[in-house]
């Protein structure tokens, strides 16, 4: 998943903004220095949103240059879109583990899964795993 970032040059500096995310502002010296100050941004604020339980939207806005987002935090939004109304309980039960674990799983600063859990998951919510390196 990416959220694409506008460049505008302001002052000397490169502002960088979030057309899906417009509580997430950056800037840099450079284009290049910008864009890696819009990828910590970026992740950063959608960490902080899922670990507190605010519920984020997805990139509709597509131009401009892409940032993706981590594959910690990814792993916790997509568990949360996929959990819909279950509770974090019922999932763990449908998973075999407890309520503790599952809720490891879906933040992001603590989210460790191994393959074998990821493919437990991915029967649960009846999915095939995609693995890209």
């Amino acid at each position: 998943m990416v959220y694409y970032c506008e460049i505008e040059k302001e002052d000397g500096r490169y502002i960088v903004r979030f057309p899906d995310m417009p509580n997430v502002k950056t800037c840099g010296e450079s284009r290049e220095e910008a864009l890696c100050m819009a990828e910590d941004a970026l992740n950063a604020v959608l960490e902080s949103e899922v670990e507190h339980g605010f519920s984020t939207r997805p990139p509709v806005y597509a131009n401009g240059y892409p940032i993706p987002v981590a594959a910690n935090i990814l792993l916790s939004l997509q568990l949360r879109r996929l959990r819909g109304n279950l509770s974090q309980t019922d999932v763990a039960k449908k998973l075999g583990m407890t309520y503790q674990s599952y809720q490891r799983l879906e933040n992001p600063r603590k989210a460790n899964p191994t393959i074998k859990t990821l493919e437990r998951i991915a029967r649960v919510y009846d999915r095939q795993l995609s693995v890209t390196l």
